[in-house]
């Protein structure tokens, strides 16, 4: 990256990183269960809500609880299930349509990431009816309450129910951008492991590393504070130990619970901390091809933290040691290798790929831009990169031939890489593509 654009990235990350402690974060309100939907909404003197989900989630029955608690308080259920797996501009519009012909007073959101971003989305619409969603792609362009929303995950992944973030897509130009505005923060959450129970293999594993590359990213960026890292350390430790057995036994609702705690943490501790090249190179490749965000951020973290080199070592390293991964022993380069080696052996353990199929270099050019778009100069990644050099990171998770082999081993932009660790099972299965933010 040149040097004056270095220089005006990193002193826009410190303004924000100053900043951090008089912004207006705030954590939503936990809910006990359904019932305590319910009795919000009554208080509220809410007395219709839309409902949004997608098709899967209403056919599987998983709305059916709350739908009779909220007949049994006299509260309408106007449904919007027309979410797709990487919601679009006229997703918004149709829910915010059925939100605005119905006279509903608060909106839930009941699914996965998709369904939670194409809730925020509609309530920023309905906030703000004279800005279209476009314009207010990036940081701070709603600045309005939203209408009441209360956010019911079904997977522990993407700690939407968290964050101030959501991203929606283009559906003519596949663009897929954020928004992210302190607004979008939902009030209230209802953690409940019994919705995620039923959540297959696969969608629990890359919903999963979804959730531990938020906590990653948050902890070794340069923007992080004393609770972020400790709600990082502390949701990294919890997907260690909890995805594991939720991806082996579906039904272990101590897993499953510890998951979406784990989730939410990372959600606290990106929300302030931000992410990195990571997402932003995920959200590219989920625009313009429907790559499920939690596979490719799944497959894209061991490349892109080993890619960052000895920038990221330290604070790898640092985590590695935390969370157990690591002996206080390994010097900071060992440490780092050894939390890309796990990371990677446990993307074998559960099937998930080492590459991802259909992205075309002739694509790279573009997909990179939007990616320099996202990252730059808001993300406080340990290594920057402009356009030119973020190519690099598409090609580390393109199927390999010889020749881009040599290419990626010749572009890669962070220095020299950690040592290789080995670890049992590092040889992946292919995957399946699902959306899980």
């Amino acid at each position: 990256m040149n040097p004056l654009r270095k220089l005006y990235c990193r002193a826009y990350q410190l303004v924000f990183r100053i900043a951090l402690p008089f912004l207006p974060y705030r954590e939503p309100k936990l809910l006990d269960g359904v019932q305590g939907v319910a009795d919000l909404l009554v208080s509220k003197n809410v007395h219709q809500v839309l409902l949004v989900t997608d098709k899967g989630i209403r056919s599987h029955g998983l709305t059916r609880p709350l739908e009779d608690a909220l007949a049994e308080a006299f509260i309408g259920v106007i449904l919007f299930d027309g979410t797709v797996a990487n919601p679009t501009v006229a997703n918004v519009e149709a829910a915010r349509k059925l939100y605005l012909d119905h006279g509903c007073q608060a909106i839930i959101a009941f699914g996965g990431g998709s369904s939670m971003d194409c809730a925020k989305a509609c309530g920023a619409r309905i906030a703000r009816p004279d800005r279209q969603l476009d314009r207010m792609e990036g940081l701070l362009h709603v600045m309005r309450p939203l209408p009441l929303l209360i956010a019911v995950p079904t997977t522990a992944g993407t700690g939407s129910e968290t964050t101030l973030a959501a991203v929606i897509t283009d559906g003519e130009t596949h663009h897929k951008y954020p928004i992210n505005d302190f607004a979008l923060i939902p009030p209230y959450a209802l953690l409940d492991p019994e919705v995620t129970i039923g959540l297959p293999p696969r969608l629990t594993a890359t919903t999963g590393m979804d959730a531990m590359t938020h906590a990653v990213e948050a902890y070794i960026g340069g923007s992080t504070t004393r609770g972020t890292r400790q709600a990082a350390v502390e949701a990294v430790r919890l997907i260690l130990e909890s995805l594991p057995v939720a991806y082996e036994h579906g039904g272990d609702r101590t897993a499953r619970a510890k998951m979406l705690r784990a989730a939410y943490l990372a959600g606290t501790a990106f929300t302030k901390s931000y992410v990195g090249y990571v997402h932003a190179v995920a959200h590219s490749l989920g625009g313009q091809y429907g790559i499920a965000h939690g596979l490719a951020n799944a497959v894209l973290l061991p490349e892109v933290l080993e890619a960052y080199g000895p920038a990221a070592h330290k604070k790898l390293g640092r985590l590695a040691v935390e969370t157990g991964v690591a002996s206080v022993r390994d010097t900071p380069a060992q440490a780092a290798a050894k939390f890309i080696a796990k990371l990677r052996k446990m993307n074998a353990d559960m099937g998930i790929p080492r590459t991802l199929e259909g992205i075309r270099e002739e694509d790279l050019p573009m997909l990179a831009r939007n990616a320099d778009h996202e990252g730059n100069p808001l993300y406080p990644v340990p290594v920057l990169m402009d356009a030119q050099e973020l190519q690099a990171l598409y090609r580390l998770v393109m199927p390999k031939t010889e020749e881009t082999a040599n290419d990626t081993a010749g572009n890669c932009t962070g220095g020299a890489k950690p040592e290789t660790i080995l670890l049992d099972g590092e040889n992946a299965a292919p995957g399946v593509s699902h959306r899980s933010a």
